[in-house]
């Protein structure tokens, strides 16, 4: 999946399957499988335990994922098909910041599911209660959190990928046609939040997941517009660009 790419030139997701002896996929079977795996397991566990009302919800964020994983392949690839700054790569790709925000996320996540969504519920319902019963398998909750992680890591992707995309705006310049082409790039970085929306139907009913979701769709959306228009106008301006491989 990630061939002859050096440490620092991939995503944490792109390296999982390098590191594996032996084992050689492509992007799009490695993102059919993901898709094949997680939804069969929810489907699977859903039976097993007749949780069918959770089905919706899983297949949704199986859905995300997995969409998150397919544009995360498009940035990474467009991004190394360009005359890249060494800083402006090492930094999106081998700082781990991606991961480290994914990590911070999901602790907080997972607190609210389990702490404050339940303390502030009325007659002890909640979002997984609701989900999963008063008495919820252990086999149901440890998938529900593997797929949320696989979730929330994309959201710190998204967010790591819009921050340094608008410090490469401000950075650097480039020539009309990777001009266009990080533009483009930055763009793609907007789909991958706005997929996130679709979570929103699923959270409509709690106010701080529901605020999280929009709000860090809607703050990747001004980022990466200010990526955007800081790189055009550099263009424009015909500013040197330093430091490309």
């Amino acid at each position: 999946m990630t061939g002859s790419l050096e440490y620092g030139e991939t995503w944490v997701y792109e390296s999982l399957l390098g590191t594996i002896p032996g084992v050689h996929v492509s992007s799009r079977t490695a993102i059919g499988l993901q898709f094949v795996g997680f939804e069969a397991a929810v489907v699977v566990v859903a039976a097993m335990y007749d949780l069918w009302a959770a089905v919706v919800p899983g297949t949704v964020a199986v859905v995300v994922a997995t969409v998150g994983s397919w544009l995360m392949l498009r940035f990474s690839r467009a991004v190394r098909e360009l005359p890249t700054p060494t800083a402006y790569r090492r930094l999106l790709f081998g700082s781990s910041i991606d991961v480290v925000l994914g990590v911070v996320a999901f602790v907080a996540l997972v607190t609210y599911l389990f702490v404050v969504d339940p303390q502030g519920s009325k007659a002890g319902s909640s979002l997984l209660v609701d989900l999963f019963g008063a008495d919820p398998p252990a086999l149901a909750i440890s998938l529900a959190l593997l797929v949320l992680w696989d979730v929330v890591y994309r959201i710190g992707t998204c967010w790591w990928a819009s921050v340094v995309g608008l410090w490469r705006a401000i950075t650097y310049a480039f020539e009309p046609g990777p001009t266009r082409a990080y533009q483009r790039i930055d763009a793609i970085n907007v789909g991958f939040a706005a997929v996130q929306l679709l979570l929103v139907p699923l959270v409509a009913d709690h106010e701080v997941l529901l605020v999280a979701v929009v709000g860090h769709v809607v703050a990747v959306a001004v980022v990466a517009t200010l990526s955007i228009v800081v790189q055009g106008r550099k263009k424009a301006r015909g500013v040197a660009s330093p430091d490309h491989r």
